[in-house]
């Protein structure tokens, strides 16, 4: 019985080892599904989302005189449209906080300055941080 537990115990570190070292070559082939639940599988699953071009996302208000994303259409931009994750982001704050999408996107960018230890003027909060020679 305990050979039986060792031998299998053996078998299954060894094949955790070899998927370890392969995952380079593995991460492609796990469906993104699975792969944004593991944190080295997560950069492998991007796809790009359906009906997120440039002219969705500026008919769904963002988009403003400062931030044009009609030269991105009208340019003929081969590109799929705005980070999906950030847009999401800048939408929640528009509705929540009845503002225009300028003022969300500083918004946004405020909130990613702090949660990254930088206040609004650009300057690292660390105390260790060298800001000047």
């Amino acid at each position: 019985m305990y050979f039986f537990l060792s031998a299998f115990a053996s078998l299954f570190a060894l094949a955790a080892i070899l998927v370890w070292r392969q995952r380079a070559k593995i991460a492609p082939l796990v469906p993104p599904r699975v792969a944004n639940r593991l944190p080295y599988f997560r950069h492998y699953a991007y796809s790009p989302l359906p009906g997120s071009s440039f002219a969705d996302q500026a008919a769904g208000g963002l988009s403003s005189s400062t931030f044009d994303l009609e030269g991105n259409i009208f340019g003929g931009d081969s590109r799929v449209g705005l980070d999906e994750h950030g847009a999401a982001e800048v939408n929640d704050i528009m509705r929540r906080e009845h503002v225009s999408f300028d003022q969300a996107r500083v918004i946004r960018q405020q909130r990613y300055l702090a949660r990254n230890g930088i206040d609004p003027s650009g300057m690292p909060l660390d105390s260790k941080a060298i800001t000047r020679l």
